[in-house]
């Protein structure tokens, strides 16, 4: 019957609706979401071909055509920014792992694995320069960035993802074995790293303690990932 015919259009415009949102971005997965609603409204409900409504069904049937595609946008936009997140962690870890391995394999000296992993650090975090110091403490007022991934400033924990790391002085980042700190400068423009990212960057911290900071120091072993 008619009802069924209803049903199953208005079923077809939903999966169109989806495709739009699989393919696009969440403004043409809207739009597809309104004109499923126009043209169910224009071809399907009486009056056909004019974008009016008479039977109180058929307007509930758009109303909810409209929800219902614009609900399925938010979902599949969300799943496409997770799985945007997952593979960029994947790439943030392999560079950990790719970057340790490698100087290990070309029996890079200390100085020379310290530099290539200030490097990462530095595209990691998306800051001016990161330098590592041996042997040496953090200032006593500098802001540190803790193992958990947090930046604090005496004892407050700064809103790094919306203020940004502190400009006006290096935040410090120190090595777990206590033999020096990494400073992080982002002093030319404002850095708004992840705590993802920044977690990543205690991690290639980690190599730094793991490859030693002076003479008789070792290098680290090659990484391997996580279980």
């Amino acid at each position: 019957g008619p009802s069924i015919t209803t049903a199953t259009a208005a079923l077809v415009l939903v999966l169109v609706v989806v495709a739009f949102n699989a393919v696009g971005d969440r403004a043409a997965g809207l739009l597809a979401a309104v004109s499923s609603g126009l043209w169910f409204d224009f071809f399907l409900t009486a009056p056909v071909h004019r974008f009016t409504i008479d039977d109180p069904d058929d307007i509930e049937v758009v109303v909810l055509l409209v929800v219902v595609g614009a609900a399925v946008g938010e979902i599949a936009n969300w799943g496409l920014r997770q799985g945007e997140q997952a593979a960029l962690r994947r790439g943030y870890l392999d560079g950990v792992l790719e970057t340790a391995d490698r100087a290990v394999a070309e029996g890079a000296s200390p100085e020379e694995l310290a530099r290539r992993i200030t490097d990462r650090m530095t595209g990691v975090l998306e800051v001016d320069r990161c330098r590592f110091v041996p042997d040496a403490a953090p200032p006593h007022a500098a802001p540190v960035l803790c193992r958990d991934g947090t930046v604090q400033r005496g004892g407050v924990v700064l809103a790094v993802e919306r203020e940004g790391l502190p400009s006006d002085t290096d935040t410090c980042l120190p090595l777990s074995s206590g033999r020096g700190h990494v400073r992080i400068t982002a002093a030319s423009r404002v850095a708004r790293p992840t705590r993802e990212q920044r977690r990543v960057a205690v991690l290639l911290a980690d190599q730094l303690s793991a490859g030693g900071s002076g003479p008789g120091g070792t290098r680290p072993p090659a990484l391997t990932p996580a279980g």
